[in-house]
């Protein structure tokens, strides 16, 4: 994979509760420069638009960090990113829910959210929160709403993505690593376990960090 590929992998990331209109123009513009997309707070996407520094591809999030928001409330912040010119958004599975083994409700507030607008869908599962068999139930729930992707983590749990995670996701959807990708050598690690993207907030560095 060379740079310019391999930066198309990177989804560089700015989504902590203190990030600031400035920090999102920070993000913008290191990743149009740099070649990476760019994932950002839903509230900024408008913003994020219309300003001078856009990337290929601005996704941003719904049910962002836990994912226990209603349906309704996941499916009206899905279209109004889209409306606000999203390319992609990054949904929270209710963790909730599939530990209680509700996996048809879980697949069914995916599928509300797929159904509600014509860009890609990535899922996040939480890995750090679940057992192996729930991440396949997980895993399964996705590919029955028809997601694009499924996504290790939010970055709010304690643990992050890891490989034995990405092989496990891998075998259903495409795969997002995200959550403590810090390196060049880690995001390598994770695209040989099977992902197609990576999230990170320290996006720079892992794209200056690629031999070429």
């Amino acid at each position: 994979m060379n740079r310019d590929e391999f930066a198309a992998s990177i989804d560089h990331t700015v989504l902590g509760p203190e990030t600031t209109w400035s920090d999102v123009e920070t993000v913008l513009a290191e990743a149009a420069e740099h070649g990476m997309n760019a994932c950002i707070p839903p509230c900024y996407v408008a913003e994020a638009i219309d300003s001078d520094d856009v990337p290929s591809t601005v996704a941003t999030v719904v049910g962002f960090p836990h994912g226990q928001h209603a349906p309704k409330a996941k499916r009206d912040e899905a279209v109004r990113a889209w409306d606000h010119g999203a390319d992609e958004v990054d949904l929270v599975i209710n963790v909730g829910r599939l530990k209680a083994g509700e996996d048809d409700v879980v697949a069914a507030e995916i599928s509300d959210v797929v159904a509600a607008v014509p860009i890609p869908v990535k899922v996040i599962i939480e890995t750090a929160l679940l057992t192996d068999d729930e991440k396949h139930r997980a895993c399964a729930a996705a590919v029955d709403a028809d997601a694009d992707m499924v996504k290790t983590s939010t970055g709010f749990a304690d643990g992050g993505a890891t490989v034995p995670d990405v092989e496990l996701m891998s075998e259903y959807l495409p795969v997002k690593a995200s959550g403590g990708v810090g390196s060049y050598e880690e995001a390598t690690a994770m695209l040989e376990a099977g992902a197609e993207r990576i999230g990170a907030s320290s996006g720079v560095a892992i794209v200056e960090g690629h031999p070429e």
